[in-house]
């Protein structure tokens, strides 16, 4: 019997040409929906029942969504990391597998936020605005070893963005839920802390922990009330381990010095969201993973993934590319 697969990662969508025939391959008919950023639980609904497996990016595999799509459903293949979108009590119960890239971005994401450290540091941004609108002002910056790092999440990101700070000679917090390995700590000097105390002592503060209950609105007004009025706060994580609305309010009365987000609560980020309107917030589309070469390796291994999952032998898949 034919298997289907429910295929919705954005990421893979625009070069469906190259994979359809993969796909066909082994025997797999495809369902390709209209995406633009991810399916919600309505939209997955929608196809309950209709596929033995999924390729997904950040959609909404609630339990409702797992428990209308079992029993035909076997395997999730996100594609990338995170699967804080997936209900995987839900999985697990109903016997669905949960497949995922581990450390896939790690590299782009640590240069992202390296150079959100850099243009807020060196004041790139407020100088091309200001040369641009006619004005000729030497805006004051700092170097970087002038400056402290406050790393939440020091997992493979951290540790990379860690690794990148140090040789820049900055003074590296960082905080974690789990123990980190000594070798490391050795490496680069960071100092492990508490989160109040990163908090109150970083001029950067980067978020790189997963979300999870323990995570959600972990930024906050009162967490953002221990920030220093200057500092600078990074989120490359998931966009609600920070309070978007509490943020907004610090931005606005000046007890934040600015923000660089490349998540959001709400994505896309809705059109009248007040941030795209303050000069010392910095903005992307939830990009930070942008790396062709990363994205090549994923897209694989996703494939391979659902393969797995299937119960069948990805052994000729490098002679499909």
């Amino acid at each position: 019997m034919t298997k289907t697969i429910l295929l919705t990662a954005p990421y893979m969508i625009p070069f469906l040409d190259r994979f359809r025939p993969v796909f066909e391959n082994y025997g797999l008919d495809m369902i390709v929906p209209d995406v633009e950023e991810r399916m919600e639980e309505a939209d997955l609904l929608n196809y309950a029942g209709e596929f033995d497996g999924a390729i997904c990016g950040d959609d909404r595999y609630t339990a409702r969504v797992i428990e209308a799509c079992a029993p035909r459903l076997k395997v999730i293949s996100k594609w990338g990391t995170g699967i804080d979108s997936i209900d995987t009590e839900a999985c697990s119960h109903y016997g669905v597998k949960i497949a995922r890239t581990q450390n896939a971005f790690t590299t782009p994401v640590a240069d992202s936020i390296f150079g959100y450290l850099l243009a807020f540091s060196r004041r790139q941004s407020l100088m091309d605005k200001a040369m641009k609108t006619g004005e000729w002002e030497k805006i004051p910056g700092k170097a970087l070893s002038e400056s402290t790092l406050g790393v939440i999440g020091v997992g493979n990101i951290g540790k990379a963005l860690t690794r990148r700070a140090k040789v820049f000679g900055m003074k590296v917090f960082g905080t974690d839920i789990i123990e980190i390995d000594h070798v490391f700590l050795t490496e680069t000097g960071i100092e492990l802390t508490t989160l109040d105390i990163l908090l109150s002592k970083s001029d950067f503060i980067s978020i790189n922990c997963d979300l999870n209950p323990t995570s959600h609105h972990l930024i906050n007004s009162e967490t953002l009330a221990q920030m220093k009025p200057t500092a600078i706060l990074i989120n490359t994580a998931r966009g609600p381990i920070v309070d978007e609305k509490a943020l907004i309010a610090a931005l606005q009365a000046g007890e934040l010095g600015g923000a660089a987000l490349d998540v959001f609560e709400i994505e896309p980020l809705p059109e009248n969201s007040p941030l795209k309107k303050m000069d010392n917030v910095m903005l992307a589309p939830h990009n930070a993973n942008s790396s062709p070469a990363a994205w090549e390796r994923v897209h694989w291994n996703t494939i391979k993934n659902l393969l797995d999952g299937l119960g069948i032998d990805p052994k000729d898949l490098n002679n499909d590319k």
